[in-house]
């Protein structure tokens, strides 16, 4: 039996390109949109969505706390926060191992996107205030004006979507510049878990995952900004 419930599940815009067999995509999403007061898009992050609430730290599942080797900084994190979590269960995007994406201006390995209150997905602004009272930075937050036409909203957010990572991302295979993993629309407001499905949508680019089975053998850990080498002028 699961000591908390998994993130619940995005489904991808009509025109996310990442899409494959397993994924949702919201053939309705225009219709939702326009009933926000406000959208925030954010950029996706390329790590593993961990959770931290009063029981632990979780990765995938969700029937126990994680082992993964990556997620051991995380746990030392938790011992100084657990007390102050009670019903709250923080989401985050963990950078800390590289995935298909490295990224060269990292600050810190972990950034918080949701916060889930009971059965309440709480609000946008609540999320910022329980990151920060949590000391934990929130993902990087991405200006797309909102157009009445969905044709020009689509080329708005395509167009962002296809530019580098706040935190300069780097294609981990072939080691030159490539555009951030995607974008992630969600209402503002707060919202029950079960219409999470009608208040969050993702754009992902194309192929986005590039890891193999062989991955975790030889994960690599993401260095922070302020530890790369000095590059030669």
């Amino acid at each position: 039996m699961a000591i908390s419930k998994k993130y619940s599940r995005t489904y991808h815009y009509t025109f996310s390109p990442g899409t494959t067999n397993n994924d949702r995509i919201h053939h309705h999403y225009w219709d939702y949109l326009q009933q926000w007061d406000t959208i925030v898009h954010t950029e996706k992050l390329d790590g593993e969505n961990t959770c931290l609430n009063q029981h632990g730290v979780f990765a995938r599942s969700h029937a126990a706390t994680t082992i993964h080797p990556w997620a051991n900084y995380l746990k030392e994190k938790w011992h100084f926060i657990k007390n102050d979590l009670d019903n709250l269960e923080v989401f985050g995007e963990n950078l800390y191992a590289i995935h298909s994406i490295r990224y060269e201006a990292l600050e810190q390995h972990f950034y918080v996107f949701a916060v889930r209150q009971n059965d309440q997905w709480l609000s946008w602004e609540d999320v910022k205030f329980y990151a920060d009272l949590l000391d934990f930075p929130v993902v990087p937050e991405i200006e797309i004006p909102f157009s009445p036409i969905e044709k020009k909203f689509q080329s708005s957010l395509i167009k962002e979507a296809q530019q580098r990572s706040k935190f300069q991302s780097i294609d981990a295979d072939t080691q030159q510049a490539c555009n951030m993993e995607g974008i992630v629309s969600r209402n503002a407001e707060s919202f029950h878990i079960n219409n999470f499905s009608s208040n969050v949508f993702k754009y992902v680019r194309a192929q986005h995952v590039k890891t193999d089975i062989h991955w975790r053998r030889n994960w690599k850990r993401a260095p922070l900004i302020w530890e790369h080498a000095p590059k030669n002028k």
